[in-house]
């Protein structure tokens, strides 16, 4: 299998852990830390996903932080607008066994699906972008 072919299955797998939380966001038997849970994995899988098709190693992280910034290093920054999807990251390994801390807000579930959507559209285009011979 080529880079740009794990790249998209990267992607498909991303986009069911995008339809779990989408399907469940409005249910309110389903707490937070599960929709921010497959949040954080669609994202994670999609920020692999560009790195795959690009030819950059990444370690086995679910650092959403480590991905970005391993992204920026070799010119394929995201977008400003979401680089907060980087706040995703504790429900990988922390939330799913602990509490978010007592302080910290409910997760704006409506808030979090736009984000993962805006980051799929960003991935989209840069393995379009990766995939043509001109790139």
């Amino acid at each position: 299998m080529t880079p740009l072919e794990m790249a998209q299955l990267l992607m498909e797998k991303a986009a069911q852990d995008e339809a779990a939380a989408a399907r469940y966001a409005h249910d309110a038997a389903i707490a937070d830390e599960i929709i921010g849970f497959h949040c954080q994995q669609a994202c994670e899988k999609m920020l692999k996903a560009v790195l795959m098709a690009a030819g950059v190693p990444f370690p086995r992280t679910h650092d959403l932080t480590a991905l970005l910034d391993l992204l920026a290093t070799h010119g394929r920054a995201v977008p400003t607008a979401l680089d907060s999807v980087r706040l995703f990251s504790p429900f990988a390994v922390e939330y799913r066994y602990a509490a978010p801390p007592a302080e910290s807000r409910p997760l704006d579930r409506v808030a979090a699906a736009d984000l993962v959507a805006q980051l799929r559209a960003w991935a989209e285009a840069e393995l379009a972008s990766l995939a043509s011979p001109t790139s």
